[in-house]
């Protein structure tokens, strides 16, 4: 195995110090995680031990078939009605392909639809979001996304932790995504690509962030993602895996777990609906790049509804 070169931040880090700085240096730096993995124990939810040992070690965890399909077809449907509203398409919350007019994301699904709202609340959601979070949670970030059939573009590399401290002001690693999988991914389809062990490791990114960054980063992100020198040794030391399924498989991974996934060019399209679960002890502050929040359908700050309340 690899070994990762760590620059450790000196302990403890002063109240007033960012102990995650980024896009501030003119190179690439990796750290270690200062917070911890998993903020719950066994008794507490759903997961028994392996299952938190396993997030623990690898940052994130696979279920082929924690939803049925019968409990999605509601949902599946919906998706298809959102992907193909033209009025959607000129709002905030859609983003469009770089290269053509087919829906990239929706943001904020559950703010615009009660199904997806109900989707965000599933109870076995939320349970292992509470459990690995050690508290009660609310959603951070709801959003599809769509990679058509030939024409679906790739996600590059990226901590989203990294943008949500930078540019949204969360403070700690104390956030998990959930994945659902409305369509099925496949090994060729473009799906998920994770590094297991990456989220122990904060990488710096190079770069200073400018006002409105999100506008062009959702469609296409070039600043905040990793250097390849970075992600070379973190995929020697990790690999990369895929964790595929059908309609109903989910996919947890750690708010610090680097990821992305390659372009669509099969038939087939992948669909993925996402929730960004937050802990209620973990609310946003100003952005750690000193500009203005980015709007809260993305990030949420106004309104920390515990998911039990939804």
């Amino acid at each position: 195995m690899s070994h990762i070169s760590v620059q450790a931040s000196p302990l403890p880090v002063a109240p007033e110090a960012d102990p995650y700085p980024s896009r501030v240096a003119n190179k690439p730096q990796i750290t270690a995680r200062q917070d911890p993995v998993v903020y719950g124990k066994a008794i507490e939810g759903p997961l028994d031990e392996q299952a938190l040992a396993q997030y623990e070690e690898n940052g994130f965890l696979q279920f082929d078939a924690l939803l049925q399909l019968d409990e999605l077809e509601s949902v599946i449907q919906e998706l298809d009605r959102l992907r193909q509203d033209e009025a959607l398409k000129a709002t905030p919350q859609c983003v469009i392909e770089p290269e053509s007019r087919e829906t990239r994301s929706i943001f904020a699904v559950h703010e615009i639809s009660a199904i997806m709202r109900g989707l965000c609340a599933h109870p076995k959601l939320a349970a292992i979001a509470q459990q690995l979070l050690g508290s009660e949670v609310y959603v951070h970030q709801s959003r599809i996304n769509f990679k058509q059939g030939f024409h679906g573009e790739p996600f590059y590399w990226h901590s989203d932790f990294e943008t949500w401290h930078v540019e949204d002001g969360m403070p700690s690693m104390r956030a998990v995504s959930c994945s659902i999988a409305l369509t099925a991914n496949l090994p060729y389809n473009g799906p998920l690509m994770l590094i297991p062990g990456s989220h122990r490791h904060f990488v710096s990114c190079v770069g200073e962030t400018p006002e409105d960054h999100y506008k062009q980063s959702l469609r296409r992100q070039e600043l905040g993602v990793p250097d390849e020198d970075s992600l070379t040794q973190l995929v020697r030391n990790g690999g990369v895996v895929s964790p595929t399924g059908p309609v109903g498989s989910v996919t947890f991974f750690e708010c610090n777990t680097m990821h992305g996934s390659n372009s669509n060019i099969t038939p087939y399209p992948r669909s993925n609906f996402f929730v960004v679960y937050n802990s209620i002890e973990n609310p946003l502050v100003d952005p750690f790049c000193g500009l203005p929040p980015r709007p809260n359908h993305i990030s949420e700050r106004q309104r920390l509804i515990r998911v039990k309340d939804l």
